[in-house]
């Protein structure tokens, strides 16, 4: 039975590493955010904290907390059919019950830690290709940074798909040192779990 990895962690913690990792070993990916930064593209948006979070608060108004799960869901059952799927950014604790409701033991969470002043100075430090059209490495300010942390834990509710992870790496060290953590994670889950 195929799996579905769902990352979660702070931003700047290096989710997006850990999912490239595995679409590179032959997962498909999906990112729970994308919806947001597509409504910013289409709207003419600059992609920064305060336009992405009206949206993820409209999105959320309109379809509750479990919103991007539930917008995500035929997407991820159509993938899996095909293949593992690895979904960046799972945020709340409603997207984490709906998620594992739907796909039960199918499903695992690994969260990636960095502390805050570590992660804020990767966002701030990133540049943006332009060939990043997904937006994917778009740069924030600190205070940006500081000011998404604490919408993601007070408006987003994230800390229980975090303290609900399976796996937790922590991301504190170099990108090898990082990377050699992703592949022991990668080895654990194929070893220890029917593929």
């Amino acid at each position: 039975m195929n799996k579905i990895v769902c990352v979660t962690g702070m931003p700047g913690s290096g989710k997006s590493i850990l999912s490239d990792y595995f679409v590179g070993k032959g997962y498909q990916f999906v990112r729970f955010g994308q919806i947001t930064l597509d409504e910013v593209k289409r709207r003419k948006l600059k992609p920064n904290e305060k336009n992405e979070s009206k949206i993820r608060e409209a999105v959320r108004k309109k379809h509750g907390m479990a919103a991007y799960a539930i917008l995500n869901y035929p997407r991820f059952r159509k993938l899996l059919k095909k293949s593992h799927v690895i979904a960046d950014g799972l945020y709340s604790w409603a997207e984490y019950k709906y998620l594992k409701k739907k796909f039960r033991e199918q499903m695992l969470v690994v969260a990636v830690y960095a502390p805050p002043k570590l992660r804020h100075t990767r966002i701030s430090s990133r540049i943006m290709h332009k060939d990043d059209t997904d937006l994917r490495n778009r740069s924030f300010t600190v205070k940006e940074a500081e000011q998404r942390d604490y919408a993601e834990i007070e408006k987003l509710d994230k800390g229980g798909s975090i303290a609900m992870a399976d796996y937790t790496l922590v991301n504190t060290k170099s990108i090898d040192n990082f990377l050699k953590q992703v592949a022991g994670l990668y080895k654990d889950i194929h070893n220890n779990r029917s593929s």
